[in-house]
């Protein structure tokens, strides 16, 4: 398995007990909702799955196979959920123009043939994406910022190949000249 494809993705956090069945606040931090549904297993860490019992999405409850009460259900509080690429590549389908933050990160961010830096990590601020590039060291020699963020949208971004890894972007450098 490739060092990306073995990578833990975190998709949920499991919140405090309600009631007294053992249900559980459930917050999702995935785009794909419905990979939540009663049967499915999730990884707690990389040795320790849990199976889901029951899903609300609409009161943003869950309950777990084993976890009956509300002392049973405590002991899961704050537990993240985690699933795998290649799990979400298999099970999440994605319409036209839009991409896994995975598959974005490590991408090279290139303005008029200049590599600006590289993507560390997809932010959503609101309802907007942005892009956290780490500056290319060339730039930052000139006394340009580490660090900087865009929005991961037109007119900012032009062009994404996740195939050659690069994101083709315009007034980015507008951007990190005053940041």
């Amino acid at each position: 398995m490739s060092k990306q494809s073995s990578k833990l993705l975190h998709i949920a956090t499991i919140g405090k007990s309600v009631g007294l069945k053992g249900d559980m606040k459930f917050h999702i931090k995935s785009d794909f909702p419905e990979q939540f549904v009663k049967g499915v297993s999730f990884l707690i860490n990389e040795n320790e799955s849990i199976t889901l019992s029951e899903v609300n999405h609409e009161r943003e409850l869950i309950k777990v196979v084993g976890y009956n009460s509300p002392e049973e259900a405590k002991k899961l509080t704050n537990k993240k959920l985690y699933t795998t690429i290649e799990r979400t590549r298999k099970e999440c389908h994605l319409e036209d123009g839009e991409y896994f933050w995975f598959d974005i990160e490590d991408c090279s961010v290139v303005e008029n043939g200049e590599v600006l830096g590289v993507v560390e990590e997809v932010e959503r601020i609101g309802i907007t994406n942005y892009l956290n590039i780490k500056t290319d060291e060339a730039l930052i020699k000139k006394g340009f910022a580490k660090s900087f963020l865009i929005p991961f949208i037109k007119p900012f971004t032009l062009n994404t190949d996740i195939e050659r890894k690069v994101i083709i972007v315009s007034g980015a450098m507008d951007i990190l000249e005053a940041s």
